[in-house]
């Protein structure tokens, strides 16, 4: 087999290094399962056998039964997990159990959780022997985004999730919680700080699936102190915040297998969402925006958890990036993005509010410039108007006013001066005073002399 004194199947480290890393996080797998996650590159499971096969020689994994399809599974010995948190660089006390006795069952449910995984990280294939050298100096053309297969289309990779993650606060009394989350991915790199996943081999009744989100609520609320002697929630100091309002979502596999057809799976999942209506509706609060007879609010969810639904086939086909997930209260087969949004709170409605004013303030000017007066070309418009008013009109110049040739001054003398009706008529060349002076002058002699007499 080509191997050594030290590991005779001829494994090599990087492979070793895989499944170390899988069942570290996946607990209980196949080789198929662990060659999909890990190195999908590789033609066969040969190699993830014979590292698995090394690895148990060295106390590190162990084969206590098969999978339901006949597949051998393998887990990790207790010694075997610490040397898997040293590939993954985690802490021993996040690694959880060994799954020891798992694989006597058969493991349905752990090895969904594990198609999910697969179906979510959708690693893509790498080249598993060295590039030869180009004998030219000429740059080989590169791959086009996606020609590897998978390439893009996951979302995290193993690092990014933990398996059979108990969520509970140590306490004592009735207010100890127990909720146990499937999984719980990590991608903030995809816009996915925290996603909790429960996988749904439909084998319960629909009550006891909706009863876990009542669990999962109950340890959202616990809050404990802060250092300053403020309440903050415990999962905030377990994971960081989602960027939205509410608590960190759930998103709930269905696995129905041969058990359920279309009908009765469309009926579990409309039985789920109407029992868990009260989780993920949010609050409604009605508002009185300004100036509109209508009610206009909006939902509340600062206390609600936004529920995801979909199927492992769709998973696997479109991948988590397609529009696979029914967002409770939604109606509609969204991409990740869009069903984690919240089109209708508070953040919308101050929008829609912020749309109101503006169309107030344009229709506020509107009616001002209609009600402006307009004004004739050369004509000023009524009112007190100041330099630079824009209700002036425009200004037509004037010519300069006709001077008396006697004394200089405007024919039609001085403005507001009352002149009586003693004053001679306009004669176009005098002022009213010379024409008055001129009208009480003596005549000249040979009239003073020869003329008619008064």
């Amino acid at each position: 087999m080509g191997g050594s004194k030290t590991y005779p199947y001829g494994s090599t480290t990087a492979v070793r290094g895989h499944v170390l890393a899988a069942l570290g996080v996946l607990k209980i797998a196949s080789p198929d399962q662990i060659r999909r996650l890990m190195c999908p590159g590789h033609k066969d499971n040969k190699a993830v056998r014979n590292a698995c096969l090394d690895l148990a020689r060295h106390g590190l994994t162990v084969s206590e039964g098969q999978a339901r399809d006949g597949n051998k599974l393998w887990s990790l010995t207790p010694l075997g997990l610490d040397a898997a948190a040293e590939v993954l660089e985690r802490p021993t006390d996040r690694m959880g159990g060994t799954a020891r006795g798992a694989a006597r069952s058969g493991a349905p449910h752990a090895m969904a959780v594990n198609e999910t995984v697969v179906a979510f990280t959708r690693t893509p294939p790498a080249p598993t022997r060295p590039v030869p050298r180009q004998a030219t100096g000429t740059t080989a053309p590169a791959a086009a985004p996606g020609a590897a297969g998978l390439d893009g289309d996951g979302i995290g990779t193993v690092r990014s999730w933990c398996t059979e993650v108990v969520l509970s606060l140590p306490s004592s009394g009735r207010n100890r919680t127990g909720a146990r989350a499937d999984g719980v991915l990590q991608a903030p790199e995809a816009g996915l700080p925290v996603l909790m996943v429960e996988v749904d081999n439909c084998t319960e009744t629909a009550d006891v699936l909706a009863a876990k989100f009542d669990r999962y609520r109950r340890f959202f609320r616990l809050k404990i102190k802060d250092h300053k002697g403020h309440d903050i929630p415990v999962w905030r100091t377990l994971y960081p915040s989602t960027g939205r309002e509410g608590y960190p979502p759930v998103a709930v596999i269905f696995n129905p297998g041969t058990r359920l057809g279309a009908a009765g799976l469309k009926n579990r999942m409309n039985q789920v969402m109407e029992l868990t209506r009260v989780i993920w509706s949010g609050s409604y609060e009605g508002m009185h925006p300004f100036g509109q007879a209508r009610q206009d609010g909006y939902y509340d969810y600062t206390d609600a958890i936004p529920v995801l639904f979909t199927t492992l086939e769709r998973l696997k086909v479109d991948g988590p990036r397609g529009a696979v997930w029914w967002r409770c209260g939604h109606g509609q087969w969204e991409d990740l993005p869009t069903a984690l949004a919240n089109p209708n709170d508070v953040d919308a409605w101050h929008a829609r509010d912020e749309e109101r004013r503006l169309r107030r303030e344009e229709q506020r000017h509107r009616e001002r410039e209609e009600a402006r007066p307009t004004a004739a070309w050369g004509q000023q418009v009524p009112g007190p108007a100041r330099a630079g008013d824009e209700r002036l009109g425009p200004v037509q110049p004037t010519d300069p006013p006709t001077l008396c040739e006697r004394c200089g001054q405007p024919v039609t003398g001085p403005p507001g001066e009352y002149y009586g009706d003693a004053v001679p008529p306009e004669d176009g060349r005098h002022c009213p005073t010379c024409r008055t002076d001129l009208a009480q002058q003596p005549p000249g002699l040979l009239k003073a002399l020869f003329g008619r007499r008064t």
